[in-house]
């Protein structure tokens, strides 16, 4: 059995998105519940607002989400976050006392929990967000982390390619 939506679309060297929210509903409705629960839980360990759309952001950044990038950079601003740091987010480790020690943890430990396969990276981040952060405030870093890398997946996943690419 072909893919007609595929054929259709090879003419114009471009393959259909993966529809992956209409094909499970379901998975992206608990994708979704569990977003709000880390909200809440992380709202209640005393985590700002602006600091979890930076994770998201920096996230984003690296999965290469232009979505979501798009998304937390347009939430940020809504929060009052200033373009010169947003325009540093990607080089924050080098942006000197721009990000603050707080931030700095938070994002160290974002970038951790997203780019996994350094595990010394990923335990020395997890320290050094615990010696600036509660153990309840990183923990819901991680988890703010892990849900937006579950939603930049989702939407790199969902876009069209290029037929070539397929």
């Amino acid at each position: 059995m072909t893919d007609t939506s595929a054929t259709r679309t090879a003419a114009t060297g471009t393959l259909p998105p993966l529809p992956l929210i209409e094909l499970a509903p379901q998975a992206f409705a608990a994708v979704h519940a569990l977003h709000g629960a880390v909200e809440q839980a992380a709202a209640a360990a005393g985590l700002e607002p602006l600091l979890l759309e930076l994770v998201r952001l920096r996230c984003s950044q690296l999965n290469g989400c232009t979505y979501c990038v798009d998304l937390h950079t347009t939430a940020a601003r809504k929060a009052g976050e200033s373009e010169e740091r947003l325009g540093l987010l990607a080089a924050w480790r080098e942006s000197g006392p721009l990000f603050t020690p707080r931030e700095r943890a938070a994002l160290a430990l974002a970038e951790a929990v997203t780019l996994l396969p350094d595990h010394a990276a990923g335990a020395r981040a997890q320290r050094a967000a615990r010696n600036v952060l509660s153990d309840p405030e990183a923990a819901f870093v991680a988890w703010a982390a892990t849900v937006v890398n579950a939603y930049n997946r989702i939407a790199v996943a969902s876009r069209p390619i290029p037929a070539a690419e397929g």
